[in-house]
């Protein structure tokens, strides 16, 4: 089963996440072999860091909830909010398969939260959204991308993108050109500055 879990750094956190970074690569060193896609995001200064990505292929709800609650950033208080799905592997790569341009350009996580009741609406789309992103002129620029979903695995609860593109005009223009975005499906979308997370 695969997880995202996107978490919100409290302010004034920063001088704790550094000293806890070593703590928290060890911890992840534990999840290697699962995990799809991590790293840091930022503001829009491309500085102060805003949160954590990490997409993970998980047991179960239970190791899901070991995998956010056991962290050291956010057992020390780091994170102000966990955001916890159930996730689909569209692409069915990890972010390391993902060649990207030379120099390697912005990159960013983009989120939309799905108004409640849409997955019918959905449902309906589905084709017409894979098209968009996956057949269409955004394929070069994904890096993973793929539905928010509860627990159960089958409510639609949003979509998850992280890509490189030009800037943050153009990651806020993935979602808001979208069918599903057309359709009225999102409730909110958001884009962060994001990169490779991980020891270099």
């Amino acid at each position: 089963m695969e997880y995202l879990f996107y978490c919100r750094d409290r302010a004034g956190t920063r001088p704790l996440r550094d000293e806890l970074l070593e703590a928290h690569w060890s911890f992840m060193d534990g999840y290697a072999e699962g995990m799809i896609a991590r790293g840091p995001t930022f503001a829009a200064d491309g500085l102060t860091v805003t949160g954590s990505i990490h997409i993970v292929d998980l047991p179960d709800a239970d190791a899901a909830r070991v995998f956010a609650f056991d962290e050291p950033n956010h057992r020390a208080g780091v994170y102000e909010d966990i955001l916890i799905r159930r996730w689909r592997n569209t692409l069915g790569r990890k972010m390391w398969d993902f060649k990207g341009s030379e120099p390697e350009g912005p990159r960013f996580l983009i989120l939309g939260h799905a108004k409640p009741g849409t997955t019918r609406d959905r449902d309906r789309l589905h084709q017409d959204q894979h098209a968009y992103l996956v057949d269409g002129p955004c394929r070069e620029n994904l890096i993973v991308c793929g539905p928010l979903l509860a627990d159960d695995g089958t409510s639609w609860l949003g979509t998850a993108i992280l890509a490189e593109l030009p800037d943050h005009a153009a990651a806020e223009a993935v979602l808001a050109n979208s069918p599903y975005a057309r359709a009225g499906l999102y409730e909110s979308t958001e884009a962060h500055s994001w990169c490779f997370g991980g020891r270099r």
